[in-house]
């Protein structure tokens, strides 16, 4: 199993997560076609990922916008993260602009509907 990189396009985030570090990312603008088929592969290799999991794991998120089907793909990344809690010392990092309201309000609601601790972290830039 090796790392999983994909790098950004106008409608589609860059996507960064190195198996060995624990450290994860995604950027960028998330709207593609189909979030699902777009999302599928990252899935697959997170269920790798949650057999042999690094002892520490962070997920940042630095999103200038997404699509509402993206979100329901994030939702399904933090539901998978949720599963390694006893093996490895998982963390969401939720970045947004500080006059960015609607992402703020975004991190606060995934916030309250996972099990595993979210930083919201007010960034400089993108």
């Amino acid at each position: 199993m090796g790392n999983y990189t994909l790098k950004p396009t106008p409608k589609t985030p860059k996507l960064s997560f190195d198996k060995d570090s624990g450290e994860f990312q995604i950027s960028g603008r998330s709207i593609p076609e189909n979030s699902i088929e777009f999302y599928r592969p990252l899935m697959g290799w997170l269920d790798d990922y949650l057999k042999k999991p690094a002892s520490k794991t962070v997920l940042t998120i630095n999103l200038e916008y997404f699509n509402t089907s993206s979100s329901k793909c994030l939702v399904e990344v933090f539901r998978k993260l949720e599963n390694i809690r006893e093996r490895s010392d998982v963390k969401v990092r939720w970045h947004y602009e500080e006059e960015d309201e609607d992402m703020l309000e975004s991190g606060e609601d995934f916030k309250k509907i996972i099990k595993i601790p979210l930083d919201l972290v007010v960034s400089d830039s993108y």
